[in-house]
Order: structure tokens, then C-alpha cells, then sequence
């Protein structure tokens, strides 16, 4: 399911020309628009390398140990794969697996919970939680303007050496917003560049049958919340986007995240309980609680999945690798 996109090749020249190349700007073509409002933060290659620098600095941290990049690997889709849930200074240890970095231009809302509504924004959160970096903002900036070589990129790409809040958060964003993700075989078999093999072909009809309507394509998300019916963690005691809005519907419902690059992103779910991907779709197919109340009504209905179907959905599941993003030495810490 494609939503065309309307004039976003006059956004991205107008205001944008360092976000993305032209060949990630011909595989978004038929992509719906971004969220993210460039025009406020235009993207530069100053302001994406700064954003890159500090994305990957430790000293940002209260005791120089954990950088963004600790919890955000780029080979594992921008995500941790050594534990279930994210480790931060000292080993301490977050209630939920680190989300991917990934296509973050078109999310209108971050964290599984959707607790923060503007990338801009989104890096306070791990810079000052506890159980992340623990540092506070006021630190980060007197480190930063303490610092002869961050004066001089600030002022290259903000017309200023003395960083803000906003320039700090901004330069963030110049760089997380250009982890765009677009070129999987999937996007290649869309643009009729490749041919699936039968058994990719059969996954992906099993996909529109029974998972496109929470995953849409092509962003394979939807920017909505919802309760796939897993049993709460008794050591975590994790209530979801309850815990954001106390509404009562909205317990045990977590943020529909992207399926791209998936076959990297490991573990799985909110609370990394999962390993193997198979292990997901098993769960999908023969474990799932169909009179769990909480459970979203789109879940309800039997998948009835063979475990040759298992196997074919998984193969469709692979072909939303995106290589060229992962391997891709822009992304990587800086030289």
C-alpha cells in the first residue's frame, strides 16, 4: 500500500538539499510526505556532521562511558543486540528494548510510549534519564562550549560558536533525520528492478493478508499505538502509553514500530523477549490470546499460519533489508 506523495520533491530542494541524494530521493518518490519540518531545521552537511560527532561522543554522558551510538548500533538497524532491554552508565539497566533509528523524518511521535512528540526534542530523554547517559543538559553544553573544536562546527553550522538547547537538539536531529532507509529488496522489487522468488512472493501475500494493516507500507509502521496482546512482564510491570496518558484504554499498548531491517533488529518487542524473528511470527500465529481484553481489534482474527507460511512470511520479512543503509560509512562513527 503506497500513499502518494505530493510536491515532497519541491520540499527536499527547497529546503533540504543536504538531507538525502538524489538516489534516495528517487526511491522515496512514491513515499508519503515527511512529517519533520525541514524548513525549520534545514539539513547541512555542517550540521549533519556535528549531529553525527555528538551522536557518537561519550563524553556526553555523566561519566564519559555510554554514547548514543552504545544503545543504537548502525549494523543492527540503529538498535542494541546484546540484551533485552537497553543498558545505560554504570550497567544499569532500562524497562524497554532500544527502539530503531530509522526513517525517524516520517514518526510524529518517539519512544515506545510516544511520551516525546518532536525529534527535536527526543535526545533530551536519554541524555538526562537515569538509567541512559544521566547527565542534564545544562552539562552537555557547558562541555560542548568548553570545547575549541564543537565552537568552531557550531558556528559552521549554526552562524554561532556558543551552542543552545536549540542548536544542540537540532544538530541531533540534522543527523537522525538522514538515516533514511529505502533501499531493501523489497523497494527494488517495487521499482522493478528485481523479481521475488515464490516463496518471497507467498510471504508477502501473507503480509497483506494479515499484517499490512498496523505495518503499512512503505514505511512499514503507522504512527499509531496498540496492544498485541503479550503478557506483562511481572519484573518490568510495563503499562505502555498508559503511562503517558493514564487513559484506561490505553494500557499495554506500545508504539507500532517499522518492520525495516528487521531481520537485524533483534530482540523483539518493547521488552526484547523475543530472539528469533521465527519466534515473533510463531507468536503471531499460535500463541496469541485472541480474548485478551486488551488486545487491538485488528489481532482478533485467527492467522492460521502453516509452518510452511511461517517460513514464507519470514523470507518476505528478510527482503526488508536495507544493506546500503547498514553498511552505509556516512552513518558509521566519524573519522
Amino acid at each position: 500500500m503506497l500513499i502518494a506523495l505530493v510536491g515532497i520533491s519541491a520540499i527536499l530542494v527547497s529546503f533540504n538539499e543536504g538531507w538525502i541524494d538524489d538516489d534516495q530521493r528517487s526511491q522515496i518518490a512514491d513515499w508519503p510526505e515527511p512529517i519533520y519540518d525541514f524548513e525549520k531545521n534545514p539539513i547541512t552537511e555542517e550540521g549533519f556532521q556535528l549531529g553525527r560527532k555528538l551522536f557518537y561522543d561519550p563524553e556526553l554522558s555523566r561519566d564519559n562511558t555510554i554514547s548514543c551510538a552504545n544503545c543504537h548500533l548502525q549494523y543492527t538497524g540503529f538498535t542494541h543486540v546484546d540484551h533485552a532491554v537497553s543498558h545505560g552508565i554504570e550497567g544499569r539497566k532500562g524497562t524497554r528494548n532500544s527502539p530503531v533509528l530509522i526513517n525517524l523524518a516520517w514518526n510524529s511521535s518517539f519512544h515506545w510510549d510516544g511520551g516525546v512528540n518532536h525529534l527535536d526534542v527526543q535526545a533530551l530523554n536519554p541524555i538526562e534519564h537515569f538509567a541512559e547517559m544521566d547527565n542534564t543538559l545544562k552539562n552537555v553544553l557547558d562541555y560542548v562550549n568548553s570545547s575549541k573544536q564543537y565552537r568552531g562546527e557550531f558556528f559552521n553550522a549554526f552562524g554561532d560558536s556558543v551552542a543552545s538547547s536549540k542548536t544542540l537538539l537540532q544538530a541531533f536531529s540534522q543527523f537522525t533525520t538522514s538515516l533514511v532507509s529505502s533501499n531493501s529488496k523489497y523497494d527494488q522489487f517495487t521499482r522493478g528492478e528485481v523479481e521475488f522468488t515464490a516463496q518471497e512472493k507467498n510471504g508477502l501475500k501473507l503480509f497483506d493478508q494479515h499484517c499490512n494493516s498496523c505495518h503499512i507500507a512503505p514505511l512499514f509502521n503507522s504512527n499509531d499505538f496498540a496492544s498485541n496482546g503479550l503478557s506483562i512482564d511481572p519484573t518490568l510491570n510495563d503499562l505502555g502509553r498508559y503511562g503517558i496518558t493514564k487513559v484506561g484504554t490505553d494500557s499495554l499498548k506500545f508504539r507500532i514500530p517499522t518492520l525495516r531491517n528487521i531481520e537485524h533488529t533483534y530482540p523483539y518487542m518493547h521488552d526484547g523477549r523475543y530472539r528469533k524473528l521465527r519466534e515473533v511470527v510463531k507468536y503471531y500465529a499460535d500463541e496469541l490470546d485472541q480474548i485478551n481484553p486488551y488486545l487491538s481489534e485488528k489481532l482478533k482474527a485467527d492467522m492460521h499460519l502453516t509452518e510452511t507460511d511461517q517460513k514464507d512470511l519470514i523470507a518476505f520479512l528478510c527482503t526488508l533489508t536495507d544493506r546500503t543503509f547498514l553498511y552505509n560509512r556516512r552513518f558509521g562513527f566519524p573519522n
